[in-house]
């Protein structure tokens, strides 16, 4: 599993909920057409009105290659350069195992991966 997740920084509020507005289908598309995905999210941050946080979690390094010769990827870089990005700052993480974060009535957990 990898997780992508990423910081957008843009010149103003306006122009960070434009992107949102604009990106809106092309995140739909992205989880409903694309092998692999199984999230796609790229969401306003509510502590900082000029960022978007994006989130995305594909099943392996395959089909996160093939998502950059989609032509939803393509979709999205030309729709968010419409919006005036600033700046982006995003990492990929390789994740090789997981579990729930709490128990099965929902009580805290004391240790993970144990």
């Amino acid at each position: 599993m990898i997780i992508v997740v990423a910081a957008l920084e843009f010149a103003s509020k306006a122009d960070r909920d434009k992107a949102v507005e604009l990106t809106r289908d092309v995140q739909m598309a992205t989880r409903q057409e694309e092998a692999g995905c199984r999230d796609y999210c790229f969401a306003p941050d509510p502590s900082i009105d000029t960022r978007i946080q994006v989130y995305e979690l594909w099943e392996d390094s395959t089909t996160l290659a093939a998502h950059f010769n989609h032509p939803n990827y393509a979709a999205m870089v030309e729709r968010l350069a419409a919006a005036n990005v600033v700046s982006s700052d995003n990492q990929a993480y390789l994740v090789e195992r997981g579990e729930p974060v709490y128990g099965p009535n929902g009580e805290k957990k004391t240790a993970f991966f144990a």
